[in-house]
């Protein structure tokens, strides 16, 4: 009778020390799933996570929206280079301004393209430089061949209607490379924000 008397305290302190292990591991369950912080970690830059997070979506959108944009330029950009074979095998002048527009379009897809792939912020910078000098080019020489069409006289009414087709043609293929350049530029402002670092809450 005495042994389990003896015994008694030490098999209580036992199940109490227990009890409130278990208590205190509950408490910190709660606090950790009340909080919301993900587990393993105090939650200190929770916010700080979650704008990382928020720009990583960001960047993959941005990505995907500029990947359609450079296709749509290198269509623009192949029915150019068509329409400049096309004028090579007329044995017509070639016209300067188009070569320039055509050589840095091609170029500045490529670094553009590489650009976003590696998320190199330098190369987007030079791929807006380099494709808003191109579309600047065809807008100078879509304008010198309106004019020099008002100019010519002595073609016949057929010749005459054949140029007036070409340049209309050409026209709307500057007028559409124009506007695929503008949503480009801000796609690729966005895209270039939200690849830079967020600043730390001090």
């Amino acid at each position: 009778f005495s042994r389990f008397h003896s015994r008694t305290p030490s098999v209580i302190r036992i199940q109490e020390t227990r009890e409130r292990k278990a208590k205190k591991a509950m408490q910190q369950r709660k606090s950790a799933t009340g909080n919301g912080r993900p587990s393993g970690t105090d939650g200190s830059d929770f916010s700080y996570r979650m704008v990382v997070d928020s720009r990583y979506t960001k960047v993959a959108n941005g990505k995907s929206r500029l990947s359609k944009l450079i296709s749509a330029q290198a269509i623009i950009l192949l029915v150019g280079v068509l329409s400049l074979s096309l004028s090579i095998s007329k044995e017509e002048s070639l016209d300067t301004l188009v070569v320039s527009s055509t050589v840095i379009s091609f170029i500045a897809l490529i670094i553009g393209e590489l650009g976003r792939r590696h998320s190199r912020v330098n190369f987007l910078k030079l791929y807006m430089f380099a494709s808003s000098i191109a579309i600047l080019l065809s807008i100078a020489s879509a304008i010198r061949s309106i004019m020099l069409l008002e100019i010519i006289q002595d073609l016949s009414g057929w010749e005459t209607k054949k140029l007036e087709l070409l340049k209309t043609a050409g026209v709307l293929l500057v007028f559409t490379g124009l506007l695929v350049q503008i949503f480009t530029i801000n796609t690729t402002i966005s895209l270039i924000h939200n690849m830079s670092p967020p600043k730390r809450a001090s």
